[in-house]
């Protein structure tokens, strides 16, 4: 690992409540525990530069012009009345490479820096913000979409899903190198732009989340859910499992929902046995993941899944999509299952509240394998995908400088 590169990072998350925020953070702080040149720009409430040793964070804030793509994120499209100052920054910090987590309004800025620079670029993907697209837009138009599909001539999510993704896959062709967190997403990248790939996947801290902060003695079989409560995280599953456990027969359950967004007063309304904890944060957390007996990840979009892996870590067994990420976090029968259906979630609650002994050793097997994501493993990857773009646009560079005059007379003699 070369400890001498300096990066740029464009972060289009950084203080907010997500997964993209919180790799980015410990990203940062991998740098600064290994004193390595690193500058972070994200967005924030005013403009401010921090300088914690070799770390440099640059805070831009911004304006009310712009939409709202979460709870606390926005997209800002006066984001570029900081490129002055984003450029002298840059220029003053001398990067080799900078690293741009996706097409945001700070991704955006990233890019332009970079290009007028002359600086290579490593894109990493974070989100699928074509699904959001198209999940979003059957929430808010659910009627045209039903009558557009029900035409059988255009269905309007699936467009706008098909227009998203082309978009964003241009952006990312500015890439000289890609991070990708999980298999699939890596081989559509390397597919479509054909130049290298490294897994950036997520590692947790297992001394925060651990089975040892269990507190619960009740008998009450605890199913749990963490995250964003968003139609993309498709939490109405939630509620119909629920209803398929009640007419199952089931007893002596309930259900923990941690986190906020658009679907709270929804679930609130449809469940029964749920209590609703919000936003949860430290040890609070660790407390809550240790407290479940089972974890709910219904999320056909994520293309990770942090809070599976501190579920996995609290020894937590847990139920996932076959769609995204999350299937490649969770050994099969071993540590959770993988549910292909809505209707595979209720099947496979069922299987695990019925077989105590598979579920303990399944507990067991969750926290051993959590144990085996290092955050330090995952950067120190993300580093030779920098040596490597700094080599290659060196090589590049190299290529491209005319050889000094009395060279090139003599190869012409010759």
């Amino acid at each position: 690992m070369k400890t001498d590169l300096r990066i740029a990072f464009f972060t289009d998350s950084y203080t907010e409540v997500n997964g993209v925020a919180h790799t980015s953070r410990m990203l940062t702080a991998f740098a600064r525990k290994r004193e390595l040149p690193f500058l972070c720009v994200h967005a924030g409430d005013k403009v401010e530069l921090f300088q914690e040793g070799s770390l440099q964070r640059l805070v831009l804030p911004r304006t009310r012009f712009g939409f709202k793509l979460d709870a606390d994120l926005r997209f800002d499209l006066l984001m570029m009345r900081h490129v002055r100052r984003a450029l002298k920054i840059v220029r003053q910090f001398n990067p080799d490479v900078i690293h741009i987590t996706g097409p945001s309004d700070i991704g955006l800025l990233g890019l332009f820096v970079a290009r007028r620079l002359n600086l290579p670029i490593v894109l990493s993907w974070h989100t699928n913000i074509h699904e959001y697209a198209k999940q979003r837009l059957e929430k808010l138009l659910p009627w045209i979409t039903t009558f557009l599909a029900d035409t059988r001539r255009f269905s309007l999510a699936g467009s706008a899903e098909q227009l998203s993704l082309k978009l964003t896959l241009l952006f990312y062709k500015f890439g000289k190198v890609f991070l990708a967190p999980n298999e699939e997403l890596g081989e559509m990248l390397r597919r479509t732009n054909n130049r290298p790939v490294f897994m950036m996947r997520r590692g947790v801290d297992t001394n925060l989340f651990s089975p040892a902060k269990r507190e619960r003695k009740d008998g009450l079989f605890a199913i749990g859910y963490v995250g964003r409560l968003t139609p993309e995280k498709n939490v109405r599953m939630l509620a119909d499992l629920e209803k398929g456990l009640v007419s199952a027969g089931v007893k002596d359950f309930r259900f923990v929902i941690v986190g906020t967004g658009g679907e709270r007063e929804w679930l609130e309304q449809q469940m029964q046995t749920a209590s609703f904890a919000g936003v949860l944060k430290g040890e609070a957390l660790a407390r809550a993941y240790a407290n479940l007996d089972l974890f709910i990840f219904p999320s056909r979009t994520d293309t990770f899944g942090n809070v599976v892996l501190e579920a996995q870590a609290s020894g937590v067994p847990a139920i996932v999509s076959d769609q995204g990420g999350p299937k490649f976090i969770i050994r099969d029968g071993k540590t959770g299952l993988v549910a292909r259906s809505n209707s595979g979630f209720l099947k496979a609650t069922l299987s695990l509240m019925s077989q105590p002994e598979l579920h303990a050793q399944m507990r067991e097997a969750a926290r051993e394998v959590a144990n085996q994501a290092s955050w330090d493993n995952v950067f120190e990857t993300v580093w030779q995908a920098y040596e490597l773009c700094a080599q290659r646009a060196a090589a590049e560079r190299a290529v491209r400088q005319p050889l000094p005059p009395s060279t090139a007379r003599q190869d012409a003699i010759s």
